[in-house]
């Protein structure tokens, strides 16, 4: 019988044939001490795709994108799921989490090294406490959260810009004042939890690319990680 996606009681081909991810005698798929994850998190705007790219350059990361994943999805050809994830992206609402932990599983099957080993930097997730507990506890265990601290009047004027030549239908003034709300409410208490555990580097995004990045390698090498050059 199909799996089925209990937030859209729809059956779900991405999620088979593997077995449900949800059960607490099952172990994660990747092993901490092969695989290293770290997320990068901020508000929309605040340059996670920026600081990403000079992650890849210096530290031999492979770059996924929440956002990327699901924008793929929803464009791919058969996939049950395209409207749903253009109805959540559009009015600025995080899409089920099983559909995001899967696209980001499936996608570090795909990057790993042959010896198995693995550095991934996660860029826009988890956005909420369940996708965290969820993807930590049945993929892999993550060493540390960069969060990039931006004001709302700074990602707004980057992201309007932005729209200008993205074609994005998220980069509009309505779309960006829901995506900052809905990362306020449901992400920030991520960052915080994080936080609390010691594994937080966090850093304001005002600045120059250069002075934010600076700042992203001074915490990365507080919590261990060093560039791979």
């Amino acid at each position: 019988m199909p799996a089925i996606i209990p937030s859209t009681g729809l059956p779900d081909p991405i999620l088979q044939p593997d077995p449900p991810l949800t059960s607490s005698n099952t172990p994660p798929v990747f092993d901490p001490e092969k695989v290293t994850v770290v997320y990068i998190l901020g508000g929309p705007g605040s340059g996670k795709g920026t600081q990403s790219a000079h992650l890849v350059q210096d530290y031999g990361f492979v770059h996924l994108s929440a956002g990327d994943l699901l924008r793929a999805e929803q464009d791919r050809s058969g996939s049950q799921y395209g409207q749903l994830i253009k109805d959540y992206i559009k009015n600025g609402q995080i899409v089920p989490l099983e559909v995001t932990v899967k696209l980001l599983e499936n996608a570090m099957h795909e990057k790993m090294s042959n010896d198995g080993t693995g550095r991934f930097l996660i860029d826009g997730f988890p956005r909420k406490m369940d996708q965290a507990a969820f993807f930590e506890s049945s993929v892999c265990h993550s060493r540390c959260t960069i969060f990039l601290d931006c004001p709302e009047d700074v990602m707004k004027e980057r992201l309007l810009n932005r729209g200008k030549t993205s074609g994005r239908t998220d980069d509009n003034e309505e779309s960006i004042k829901k995506r900052f709300r809905t990362f306020v409410e449901t992400s920030m208490p991520v960052v915080e939890y994080f936080e609390k555990q010691g594994r937080v580097v966090k850093v304001s995004a005002v600045g120059t690319e250069q002075e934010v990045y600076e700042h992203v390698v001074e915490g990365l090498a507080a919590q261990g990680i060093a560039p791979q050059k």
